[in-house]
């Protein structure tokens, strides 16, 4: 049986996709290793939540996690493509969290101020997945602007922050969590 390690990254250097090797400190690889944080987060959310309606979406977007983070260790825009083009982010994808982000909405009261992060366990890691998506999306832009990327990646997480935002509140709401708000 194979082993899991390889010792080819024990001097700091790791493959892309293509075999590119590349210095582990490389922003494209702080994007891939803050998107397979994200996952992990969402995978740690899921671990709370029962909702069926939640449970679908949160694990396509584990799975489009994964496609993005193999679209950006491909290498960049000059690297030969690896991944088949059904598998990169598009519009529909955005689209699609836009949809859910409008139908989980109606079921929160509306916001008249900030709120802070927190509530059930469930919800409280959700805001913290959103914490991390944030991050996520700024190291893709620094990557973007750096070495170029898939633009609709970027909309995918700009959007996907405001999914997780609206699935907290939601799930806090059904938990009956109270939402505390900010104080100026």
């Amino acid at each position: 049986m194979p082993r899991i390690y390889t010792r080819t990254g024990d001097k700091g250097l790791t493959s892309l996709y293509g075999g590119q090797r590349i210095p582990k400190h490389r922003v494209r690889l702080d994007v891939v290793g803050t998107l397979d944080e994200l996952n992990a987060m969402l995978g740690l959310a899921l671990s709370e939540i029962t909702q069926k309606d939640i449970v679908g979406p949160l694990t396509e977007v584990q799975n489009l996690l994964l496609n993005i983070g193999a679209e950006v260790a491909e290498g960049g825009t000059k690297a030969k493509k690896m991944i088949d083009d059904s598998l990169r982010i598009n519009p529909m994808h955005v689209a699609t969290l836009e949809r859910w982000i409008d139908s989980f909405e109606q079921d929160v009261p509306p916001l008249t101020t900030f709120i802070l992060p927190g509530g059930s366990p469930a919800g409280a890691r959700l805001h913290l997945a959103r914490a991390v998506c944030r991050r996520a999306e700024r190291r893709l832009a620094e990557l973007s602007e750096k070495e170029g990327a898939n633009p609709a990646s970027l909309m995918y997480l700009n959007r996907l922050s405001d999914f997780l935002f609206v699935l907290a509140r939601t799930v806090n709401h059904a938990a009956k969590a109270t939402e505390r708000t900010w104080k100026k």
